[in-house]
């Protein structure tokens, strides 16, 4: 199928506000690609597609040089939409581009993904002159929207709202699958392995839980407060310690062990000692999940202590002594060769007690409000965050957000993304150092900014965030600088209020980043719905 056939179904998505019409119109394109261009079109509409190694300013001056813009023109047009993909679109369209390569062929895309995939093999000497080519070859054969689906592929970006929570009941749909079963599959492998399963006709039931191939975690929805918590969970709930670290999932088959951040991303060679500790474990196969949290005299140190092993690898020996890490365990998913989703948590709880012993986090069962308080504030005491509350009869379900997993902090927080940033003033000049602070909107796919703070980062870490943040630069305005969305930060608040200030109408009361958080990606931050609920709670 021609490329332009994507391009066309990503612009007509965009213009929709209906689920129900996106999931028939995506189901309808399915059933008219041949099996082999299946798992190409799912990862493209997913925005999945295998990171280049080519930065901003090698894309930029390929977009200049096949748009024939200027810079200005560009960035211009970008500020206007707040779309690279958009402005790219623009410019071609303005300029009534449809061909410039002597190739007139209409992309197909199977080209696409194969010169993508092409592109990422790319390496050694010259790697970016050939990289560029390839691109830029691409470009040259594109129409407007396609250069603008293609641009927003490059730099991950798709923002059409549709997400991969509506990818799926359309390839339900499209291949007359149970969504629920299509849904633990895929939380149970990926998109790729599950589309293409899909189009060769094989059985969904054939996805299972395989030690050392991650899966989805199971996420958990904030409560305002415990009474919140005995409400929804029935007067009857586990609360455990809530730890300011990294979740982690571990893998373990009789020696071998694989530490899995909830990326997934492999960081095993990160953390030593913690390997270590898992070797010890009673049981010869399993798969385990837990928070790893950096240690001071037996003190929990906050979350950018641990970020230091993350980042710095070579180092690790230096590092294992000023950042001891400690795992403690919170759940087991796989043991002995048999799932344990579906077994309720309290029965989950027993068994992994019975392997990890004395590395499980601590637990409650709390049956009033009274018991839950003085939990919690055991919790605080003792340096921690707050505490997670688990209904006793819930099972582990992949890839979700459930009421059945609730988290309960001292103050609010929400996991935002960095949209732009002002350079500081003082000692603070040479820093970008207040910064704008977004929410994603699941209607329109985009980052809506809901505040600004210059509060919380030391001086190492407002470095690090101006390097980060000069690499992901698309535009700059005076003083500010706007980047990509692809930095998640922890913001610590005491009230959402009406404002006008930002085009969403809310904005934060007094902001402070807590932490960086560099084991999450833009997609897992909070949403603009979740922010408008805590609102509405004012």
């Amino acid at each position: 199928m021609e490329f332009s056939r994507l391009a066309e179904l990503c612009l007509n998505l965009e213009k929709m506000h209906s689920r129900k019409e996106m999931i028939n119109l995506v189901a309808e394109f399915f059933k008219n690609l041949e099996p082999k261009e299946v798992k190409p079109a799912a990862c493209m509409l997913a925005g999945q597609v295998p990171q280049l190694g080519v930065g901003w300013s090698t894309l930029k001056h390929i977009v200049l040089e096949v748009t024939g813009a200027r810079e200005e023109e560009l960035f211009r047009l970008f500020q206007e939409t707040g779309d690279l993909g958009e402005a790219v679109y623009r410019l071609l369209d303005k300029k009534g581009i449809l061909f410039r390569s002597l190739d007139t062929r209409p992309l197909a895309i199977l080209e696409v993904w194969d010169s993508i995939q092409k592109v990422t093999e790319i390496s050694g000497e010259s790697s970016v002159s050939r990289k560029r080519k390839i691109i830029e070859g691409l470009f040259l054969r594109c129409s407007p929207a396609e250069s603008r689906l293609l641009t927003k592929l490059l730099i991950g970006e798709m923002r059409m709202g549709f997400s991969e929570g509506l990818l799926l009941p359309a390839l339900a749909k499209a291949y007359s699958v149970d969504p629920k079963q299509l849904h633990l599959a895929w939380s149970l492998t990926s998109l790729a392995e599950v589309s293409e399963a899909l189009a060769c006709g094989r059985d969904l039931s054939s996805f299972h839980l395989k030690v050392f191939r991650p899966i989805q975690p199971m996420l958990a929805h904030q409560a305002q407060d415990l009474k919140e918590v005995l409400h929804e969970h029935q007067g009857r709930t586990y609360l455990e310690f809530k730890l300011d670290g990294a979740r982690v999932q571990v893998h373990k088959k009789l020696d071998q062990v694989r530490i899995f951040s909830r990326g997934p991303k492999d960081v095993t060679q990160s953390m030593p000692e913690v390997v270590e500790q898992c070797r010890e474990l009673e049981l010869k196969e399993g798969i385990l999940e837990g928070e790893v949290v950096a240690l001071r005299e037996g003190k929990p140190l906050p979350f950018q202590f641990l970020l230091r092993r993350f980042r710095r690898e070579r180092e690790i020996r230096k590092l294992r002594e000023e950042v001891p890490l400690r795992l403690w365990f919170f759940d087991i998913l796989f043991l002995e060769g048999k799932s344990l989703l579906e077994l309720p948590y309290s029965e989950r709880r027993s068994k992994l007690e019975e392997v990890a012993g004395d590395h499980v986090i601590v637990n409650r069962l709390c049956l009033d409000l009274g018991d839950a308080e003085d939990f919690l504030k055991q919790a605080l005491d003792a340096g921690h965050e707050g505490v997670m509350a688990k209904h006793p009869s819930s099972p582990y379900v992949p890839g979700r957000r459930e009421k059945c997993w609730l988290k309960v902090k001292k103050t609010l927080t929400l996991d935002l993304v960095v949209v732009g940033a002002e350079w500081g003033h003082g000692r603070r000049a040479k820093f970008l150092s207040d910064y704008y602070l977004a929410a994603l909107d699941p209607k329109t796919g985009k980052f809506e900014v809901v505040g600004k703070t210059f509060k919380g980062l030391t001086d190492q870490e407002l470095e690090h965030m101006t390097r980060r943040l000069k690499q992901l630069e698309i535009s700059s305005q005076g003083r500010t600088v706007w980047v990509r969305p692809e930095v998640v930060v922890e913001v610590s608040f005491n009230q959402v209020q009406r404002s006008p200030k930002y085009p969403c109408g809310m904005a934060l009361r007094f902001a402070r980043i807590k932490s960086i958080r560099e084991d999450k990606k833009p997609e897992e931050a909070d949403t603009l719905d979740q922010i408008r609920k805590l609102a509405e709670e004012e």
